[in-house]
């Protein structure tokens, strides 16, 4: 066989355009169901189409082009791993008392209007405690959705609240993955990599404050509904023993991950150690769920069935009913289904050169400082909607544009910095990307709905490019600094 080629720009569109007319096809159709299997279907087909043309077009053996979307799945094992711990952890959380206790005292300490800015600092904190958006919006972000549900603040915006704080401090802890892998690609050091990007975050997550306590303000005059709220704490406690000892759970988890355990292990011991506490506290649920007797055998066989199809809830309450009644390890099957064929998708566009054709097009049309950066955001988010995955966005767009930062005797501390402001933060904002279909099954919100209150999230780029524009903060390159990555620790 002849050795394959390089493809066209327009051979590299193809599949890109025929993706986003049936993905455009199936919002028009389905709606919010799309997500559902039809954009699973799209994605697998032109993942069909993109091998067929690698196939007739580039001369790639069909080895090679499925060991390319292998590959790439292979990448996303460790995400969908933890989506069905995060559905076991749920469902775990829900019946041994987690979420309804911090729900049950949360309702009564938050006021509505002030709720959203809370909401975003306290997953702020949490994730740069942590280093994990994925881990904040699988704990604590679960119970904001209750509370926030409770004072009747919609959904989606809870959920874009919880996104923005999640992502600040996901992008400024030192435990951070993706707050390591920006600056070892692109030629710098962590911690100077953290300074420079704080010139810019601050005033992303300021805005993102202020736009949800500004969004708040529409609850102000809202009364609590007091006879609600009583009735919702009511059902609660009549279902679940509550406790403050019970949050001693999400404590431990969040400190395992703050000591650097890993997100998979810290996880199944939140889950594990939940279901002991139910086994412990919520006796009396069990035994009306097994009629009246509780027996060990019983309570195991219930507790691995939450775990694995999730918990239900039968208060009489529908508020209650509707909270608690979600998680299981199958609750997770369509959003692992839907990254796998992101992931296959990704894959061959990426493994046939084809993204890259794309993305060096883009470098062509840089013109000066602004441009570059332009660009680097561009493609960042180019490559999280066709890669399906931040990993790749970040290290694709780095590598990409290492050697024009370079040209223009900018420091790689810029290169970074503005990778993780298009790469990091805007992942979550497509659906058929990991962390979208991750936050998207894991708050039960849909990406499409949620997307317009990251406020953080869609601040980043915008300031990123706003900063380059005026050069303040695009420190030039020390000819003494060291250019070259050190990819040992990532």
């Amino acid at each position: 066989m002849n050795a394959a080629r390089k493809p066209s720009l327009l051979l590299s569109l193809i599949p890109m355009i025929f993706l986003i007319v049936l993905l455009s096809l199936n919002v028009m159709v389905f709606g919010d169901g799309a997500t559902a299997g039809p954009n699973q279907i799209a994605l697998l087909s032109c993942a069909l189409l993109a091998g067929l043309l690698c196939y007739f077009n580039l001369n790639m053996s069909y080895k090679n082009i499925e060991k390319s979307a292998v590959k790439a799945i292979a990448v996303s094992m460790q995400a969908n791993l933890i989506l069905l711990v995060v559905g076991s952890l749920i469902g775990t959380w829900i019946v041994c008392g987690v979420v309804p206790t911090m729900i049950y005292y949360g309702v009564t300490i938050v006021n509505p209007s002030l709720f959203l800015p809370v909401t975003c600092i306290i997953c702020g904190v949490v994730s740069l405690a942590t280093g994990s958006s994925w881990s904040t919006g699988g704990t604590v972000g679960i119970a904001l959705m209750g509370i926030g549900k409770t004072l009747n603040i919609p959904d989606e915006m809870t959920a874009g609240a919880i996104i923005s704080g999640s992502y600040f401090g996901d992008k400024l802890s030192p435990l951070s993955d993706t707050t390591n892998l920006a600056p070892a690609i692109a030629g710098t050091d962590l911690f100077t990599h953290v300074k420079h990007m704080m010139k810019t975050v601050f005033f992303s997550m300021g805005g993102a404050v202020i736009g949800f306590f500004l969004l708040g303000l529409s609850y102000q005059n809202q009364a609590l509904d007091m006879a609600s709220i009583d009735a919702v704490r009511a059902a609660i406690s009549g279902q679940f023993w509550i406790h403050p000892v019970l949050l001693l759970i999400p404590v431990a988890v969040i400190i395992m991950v703050s000591k650097k355990v890993p997100a998979l292990p810290a996880l199944i011991f939140g889950a594990i150690i939940a279901a002991i506490f139910a086994l412990v506290f919520q006796k009396e649920l069990i035994a009306k769920v097994l009629e009246g007797q509780f027996t060990f055998t019983g309570a195991y066989k219930y507790l691995l069935k939450v775990a694995y199809a999730g918990f239900e809830s039968s208060t009489g309450n529908a508020v209650i009913d509707k909270l608690f009644s979600r998680g299981g390890m199958s609750s997770m099957l369509n959003t692992v289904w839907l990254i796998i064929t992101a992931m296959s998708f990704g894959g061959i566009m990426e493994g046939s050169g084809m993204l890259a054709t794309i993305a060096n097009q883009i470098l062509r049309m840089v013109r000066g400082v602004s441009s570059l950066v332009a660009a680097t955001l561009s493609s960042s988010i180019f490559l999280n909607i066709t890669a399906s995955d931040q990993y790749l966005a970040i290290v694709v767009t780095a590598k990409m544009f290492k050697q024009a930062y370079h040209d223009y005797g900018l420091h790689p501390k810029n290169l970074s910095r503005a990778v993780e402001d298009g790469a990091t933060v805007t992942s979550v904002l497509v659906p058929w990307n990991t962390c979208g279909a991750y936050f998207s099954s894991v708050l039960g919100v849909a990406t499409g709905a949620y997307l317009p209150f990251c406020f953080f999230n869609l601040l980043s780029p915008a300031v990123s490019l706003i900063v380059a524009s005026t050069g303040w903060s695009m420190d030039k390159l020390d000819p003494n600094d060291s250019f070259e990555a050190d990819l040992e620790h990532v």
